[in-house]
């Protein structure tokens, strides 16, 4: 029978990665990879018996490389600490992983739970990362900081599981903001190669708010959906106006050439 290893990434997740570990009892192994947390993340997940794997964090696809690697059986499920695996998915993938004819990667449908709701819309449900669930040796990651891309080596095409695991991505709005904090200035990284002005940062925040509320039908989220648009609005013209920064350079800095701050108080009262 093929056995299944359990990857899980943290950070500071110590209020949620014992249900993540508790929901994924079936599996032959978890590992837990961790950057180095300080509130207890790991003491909490080897309580639960998985087995911990610290790896410096230089960017999301460099992690979850290191997670495969540090996985030992032929299957692999990649959990993140915000997410849940249900008894239904745990049902598909014991009959996937048993079946001589299932394909090397497999799509996994995440529905989220945000502001006291399921999310049905906002380009959140049904809503996928990376394959989910792949053969080992079968999949890897680009080096991308942020929003890693995949690398499949293989003849199949990439299945999809029917039923879909549960996200909780953030427990309150400053979760939401340091999220976009962080991952806009991870993202300025993929970007500052491009030609960018502050009318284009706008620009493209805009559509980002456009795409999800309107088109992804966010608004039928009713506030949720609108924070869930406004949260990708913030987050993607910082992404540019953070890239613009770093290609400005010093010349947005100005603090060596500004003059003293008590002589400019004296110009000022003058």
């Amino acid at each position: 029978m093929s056995k299944i290893s359990v990857y899980i990434i943290a950070y500071n997740e110590a209020e949620k990665v014992s249900a993540t570990i508790e929901s994924v009892p079936w599996a032959d192994e978890i590992v837990l990879v961790d950057s180095w947390s300080t509130d207890g993340t790991p003491e909490i997940a080897t309580k639960l018996g998985a087995r911990v794997v610290q790896v410096d964090f230089k960017g999301f696809g460099d992690l979850r490389n290191q997670a495969i690697a540090a996985c030992s059986h032929e299957w692999i499920f990649s959990l993140d600490a915000d997410e849940r695996c249900t008894p239904e998915v745990e049902n598909e993938i014991r009959a996937i992983t048993q079946d001589p004819a299932a394909v090397d990667a497999y799509w996994v449908p995440r529905r989220n739970f945000f502001m006291g709701r399921w999310i049905k819309h906002s380009g959140w449900y049904p809503n996928y990362r990376q394959p989910q669930l792949f053969r080992k040796g079968r999949m890897q990651y680009d080096l991308k900081p942020v929003h890693e891309g995949y690398v499949l080596d293989s003849t199949h095409p990439v299945g999809h599981l029917k039923n879909a695991i549960w996200q909780f991505p953030f427990k309150n709005m400053s979760e939401v903001m340091h999220k976009a904090n962080r991952y806009s200035s991870l993202g300025a990284e993929k970007i500052v190669h491009k030609k960018i002005s502050m009318g284009s940062a706008l620009a493209h925040g805009l559509w980002s708010f456009v795409k999800h509320y309107v088109f992804k039908l966010g608004f039928l989220d009713g506030w949720a959906g609108f924070v869930i648009a406004l949260g990708n609005f913030e987050g993607t013209f910082y992404r540019y106006v953070k890239a613009l920064e770093i290609q400005k350079g010093e010349a947005w800095k100005g603090h060596e050439s500004a003059p003293p701050f008590r002589k400019s108080l004296d110009l000022k009262n003058n």
